[in-house]
């Protein structure tokens, strides 16, 4: 394979991933890890390296749109993205000293869990008893609906979901997914926020997170341009096109896409973490 068909096909790929990252809020880089590496054969830290820069034009790409169509909650994002970009800090160091089997391995075990807990609340209620924490960082909002009306809603939790955004950072640096996954699950099932409302914020999100632990990845040639470059154009093409989607998909769709997805991509994760990343 010459070095237009590779980049080529890097796109498409990446173009796929983008689109489904802006559907779901993962990022993009929750399958282009395992896509690189498992069916491209780049090093783990190199694939990292290329999925931060993707998960920074997946939020540019389809964080604009989300805002301004009224679906994501700029000051819960910015409230929770003190944790994330502090724990990416932490999480990028790290990312130094740990085996690639180990990076495997929780990447498998961060997918399949987060998949598991996306099943865990099936209808997007409106919050009725505000949260006193929530009332007083005024953690609430609304949202458009396909027939033009809007739904109200209140975050609950804001302390246990400040950490859990914090673990989100840690593990956004180590795999290099900007954690959209986890981002949705601690808004989505701890917080009690709508799921629209939980991925739209998260790709408002990620490319913050991603920024704070991509200028180390750089610092320590991780950052490969050739690989990148495409990664990112591809990423940024998808996102975009989800972004489109999102107001005529069916939560329950989205909920499946997102399980699905990391289920096959967390097993396979998992299997190259036993076998020594092979």
């Amino acid at each position: 394979m010459n070095t237009i068909e590779f980049s080529s096909l890097l796109f498409v790929i990446s173009a796929l991933a983008g689109f489904l990252g802006a559907l779901t809020g993962l990022g993009g880089g929750v399958v282009l890890v395992p896509a690189l590496t498992i069916f491209f054969g780049v090093n783990v830290k190199y694939a990292i390296g290329a999925s931060l820069v993707s998960v920074i034009a997946t939020s540019s790409g389809a964080a604009a749109a989300y805002v301004r169509e009224g679906f994501s909650n700029i000051r819960i994002g910015m409230f929770l993205e003190i944790a994330t970009s502090l724990g990416a800090i932490c999480g990028a160091y790290l990312a130094g000293v740990v085996t690639t089997s180990f990076i495997f391995i929780v990447f498998g075990i961060v997918l399949i869990y987060s998949a598991w807990l996306s099943f865990q609340r099936h209808e997007d209620h409106p919050v009725d008893a505000h949260d006193p924490v929530a009332r007083k960082l005024r953690l609430d909002g609304d949202y458009p609906t396909p027939d033009g009306s809007r739904v109200e809603y209140c975050a609950k939790y804001p302390l246990w979901g400040f950490g859990v955004m914090g673990i989100a950072g840690v593990l956004s640096a180590l795999l290099g997914i900007g954690s959209g996954a986890v981002k949705v699950i601690g808004m989505d099932h701890v917080m009690r926020l709508p799921f629209k409302v939980s991925t739209t914020t998260s790709n408002f999100m990620i490319g913050v997170t991603a920024a704070a632990s991509a200028g180390i990845y750089f610092s320590r040639g991780y950052i490969d341009p050739s690989l990148a470059a495409p990664v990112m154009l591809g990423v940024l093409a998808g996102s975009l096109l989800g972004a489109r989607h999102l107001m005529g998909t069916q939560v329950k769709a989205l909920r499946t896409i997102f399980a699905v997805t990391i289920i096959g991509l967390g097993v396979e994760m998992l299997l190259k973490g036993v076998t020594g990343g092979k």
